[in-house]
């Protein structure tokens, strides 16, 4: 397809600098859309976009940044994705055709999964497009359901961590559960850019594996020459230690937990093999090499 004006919210973290990234390989414009004085160094290497500063709270200073755009993608973080309406809003008045959320991670779908704190906000956001394009034909939306970020949850110890040889096994660590690396994530919000027909108004699902936490380990038992320090955790302690954290103002540490009981206990949905939409967005599994070349990749 021709290359479209894509404008790129949340470009600086993890997923969005690898969502830009995949955005200019498929030769699409891109403008990343910054905070007012927010700190754009680490684009400094990408010299074909254009940075706009706009107020992320008010959408009449956001719609003249968004004027001829095609496509807004929000990479915004896990502590603001509540704070899209106005971006949705100034989307909707500057003719945005197709919207994708900060929708990343967990099955928003899954009754218990949506009724989960950190949940909550994908659920409102999606609510709130689908009000949108009943106002706005023209304005349609896509949330991308990826699981647990696979390199990135291995490199920060979320998953396990390879790199310090411990691990928290919760239920037993053989649940499995969908993860995609962050390159796969950004391939997808490609796929769902170049295929907005098949992709209007839903929620797709990908994977690069569908793996447990005692799989990876075992990659490093048959390295040899390693000694792991486990420990074992049930979901419902997490989560009721989520709700405490929550009560405390502990906004992180509560979202991680509630990140880990919607991945890790089966009820909430994290495993995606049975309706994923890998081949339409042409998302290949990895083959057993490459999850293990992940898994050495962050042991570094």
């Amino acid at each position: 397809m021709a290359p479209l004006r894509v404008a790129l919210a949340g470009a600086t973290g993890n997923l969005g600098i690898s969502v830009l990234e995949a955005l200019l390989q498929a030769h699409h414009s891109v403008t990343v859309l910054s905070r007012i004085g927010g700190n754009s160094s680490k684009l400094k290497p990408y010299t074909t976009i254009t940075i706009k500063q706009i107020d992320f709270s008010n959408s009449e200073t956001i719609r003249p940044a968004l004027e001829g755009i095609d496509v807004v993608v929000s990479c915004l973080a896990t502590l603001a994705i509540g704070s899209q309406d106005a971006l949705i809003d100034a989307s909707c008045a500057a003719g945005v055709r197709r919207f994708i959320p900060a929708e990343f991670g967990m099955d928003s779908l899954n009754p218990l999964c949506a009724g989960l704190p950190v949940c909550q906000p994908k659920v409102a956001t999606r609510q709130y497009l689908q009000e949108k394009h009943a106002n706005y034909p023209h304005f349609t939306w896509t949330g991308i359901a990826n699981g647990l970020f696979l390199d990135w949850g291995l490199n920060v110890g979320f998953i396990i961590d390879p790199a310090h040889h411990t691990a928290t096994l919760y239920n037993g660590g053989d649940v499995l559960f969908s993860a995609t690396t962050l390159a796969d994530v950004a391939k997808a919000v490609v796929g769902v850019i170049e295929k907005q027909d098949e992709t209007k108004n839903r929620l797709v699902y990908i994977q690069s594996a569908a793996v447990t936490q005692n799989h990876l380990i075992s990659y490093a038992r048959e390295e040899g020459g390693q000694d792991w320090t486990l420990a074992t955790r049930d979901l419902e302690d997490v989560l009721k230690d989520s709700h405490v954290e929550l009560e405390r103002g502990e906004m992180q540490a509560a979202m991680d937990g509630y990140c880990k009981v919607a991945m890790w206990d089966t009820k909430y949905g994290g495993n995606f093999s049975s309706h994923l939409d890998n081949d339409l967005l042409g998302i290949e599994m990895l083959t057993e090499a490459e999850l293990r070349a992940v898994f050495e990749s962050s042991m570094r």
